[in-house]
């Protein structure tokens, strides 16, 4: 009787198949991510504005009055209401107006461009709340 020898390793077939099937799991893992990311990063600019347009308030609260928006948010830095100039997630700079005598702060979006939907739409601190 001839003895069988006893298989031992996988073959090429069975390494492609577990490749594949683990690039599909991290293919799905990465596409979910990538959403999660992108909320975030919307909900952090939403309540950056806020955070910005409260500092605002401080300034009008402290000085009777808001600064004149020409001047950016370099009043508001010196008055020591905010530390920094205020940046949304995507490293664009927030800007402010005045409307209807109260302030506005504005995020361009990701694309850092007036107008846009999804990513790239406007936030403004006078957006209804979600």
């Amino acid at each position: 009787m001839k003895r069988q020898r006893s298989r031992r390793g996988i073959s090429l077939i069975e390494i492609i198949v577990v490749i594949t099937i683990i690039s599909m799991l991290m293919s799905a893992v990465g596409v979910y991510a990538l959403g999660v990311h992108r909320t975030a990063q919307i909900n952090t600019a939403r309540m950056d504005v806020r955070n910005a347009a409260s500092a605002l308030d401080v300034y009008r609260a402290s000085h009777g009055r808001y600064p004149d928006p020409s001047e950016g948010f370099a009043p508001v830095i010196k008055s020591r209401a905010l530390k920094t100039a205020p940046m949304d997630p995507w490293h664009h700079p927030l800007s402010w107006e005045l409307r209807d005598g109260e302030a506005v702060v504005i995020s361009l979006g990701a694309d850092g461009v007036k107008g846009g939907v999804d990513d790239n739409a406007d936030l403004s601190s006078s957006d209804p709340e979600d």
